[in-house]
């Protein structure tokens, strides 16, 4: 984990304190980790883009030493939480990625405070329930107080014991099985989604192929002939990376340069993101 020019932090926001982690200078880009995992499994993906850009990693509600509370649990309220976070960090857009859970919070973020957003990178996470395969439904959904034993095994889980009531995690693990064994479809949103998208998944994911290549073609990528010339080129990204599975993903060292040059690319790279920088977080201090 890179460890200079850290500020680690809370924040109280809609009735949680967030635990995140600011690193190095530049455009900032906000990280959300998977289900049950914290900053320290994005390290992939954090240790690369510390040195070129300012990454916001976030621990989500319940998530690392962000404690669950009596709040529910839902995609909404937790990216209700993202946009109440930049706004504390006086950041008036940023570009938000995200992984599984992270990855709809992501979405939930973008659809619900499009104006926080400057581009969404979107990894191994469908816009619809019925996108994952069914069983990765049913395990999901499955999750319950009563595999709290197993579960504290997790990052998650470890840090649990940390909390100020450490008791609740049997709970959020009621929670956690509640929220993701819900129905949702969030296909007419994503459709209204103003700011580039980049979708990027395992070629042996958890989602189906055909789900992925209709999330693609809600973005409008993948729809039409581009042109000899590009000329009508989707602002819409979508990458397949061989050799991985939704479980092992997190570590595959493609993503960083994938998502690099994503972000680099002009045609996704709007002005916006300077005067975005230019409304930096408070000056970091180095942190153990």
């Amino acid at each position: 984990m890179p460890g200079r020019h850290t500020l680690q932090r809370h924040a109280d926001v809609n009735g949680i304190t967030l635990y995140h982690e600011i690193y190095g200078q530049g455009e900032p880009l906000v990280l959300l980790h998977g289900g049950l995992m914290t900053i320290g499994e994005m390290s992939a993906l954090l240790e690369p883009f510390a040195k070129t850009r300012k990454p916001i990693a976030v621990e989500l509600q319940g998530h690392g030493r962000t404690a669950d509370t009596d709040r529910s649990l839902s995609f909404e309220t937790m990216g209700d939480d993202i946009a109440a976070l930049l706004n504390q960090l006086n950041i008036s857009k940023a570009d938000i990625l995200g992984l599984s859970l992270g990855a709809a919070v992501s979405l939930r973020t973008a659809i619900q405070h499009p104006e926080k957003v400057r581009r969404l990178v979107v990894i191994s996470n469908p816009y619809a329930k019925s996108g994952w395969y069914l069983e990765a439904q049913e395990g999901m959904g499955g999750v319950s107080a009563a595999m709290a034993e197993n579960m504290m095994q997790t990052p998650t889980g470890k840090f649990s014991k940390q909390w100020p009531e450490p008791q609740r995690f049997p709970q959020f693990l009621d929670k956690m099985g509640k929220m993701l064994g819900a129905s949702y479809d969030w296909s007419a949103d994503v459709k209204e989604l103003p700011m580039p998208v980049m979708l990027v998944f395992a070629d042996n994911d958890s989602i189906s192929q055909k789900h992925i290549a209709e999330f693609f073609a809600l973005l409008g990528g993948g729809v039409k002939e581009p042109g000899w010339q590009n000329t009508q080129l989707s602002k819409a990204r979508l990458a397949i990376v061989p050799g991985y599975s939704h479980y092992n993903f997190v570590s595959a060292p493609e993503l960083a340069p994938i998502i690099d040059k994503y972000l680099a690319d002009p045609l996704t790279n709007s002005p916006a993101g300077a005067a975005a920088a230019s409304q930096a977080a408070p000056e970091l201090t180095e942190s153990n």
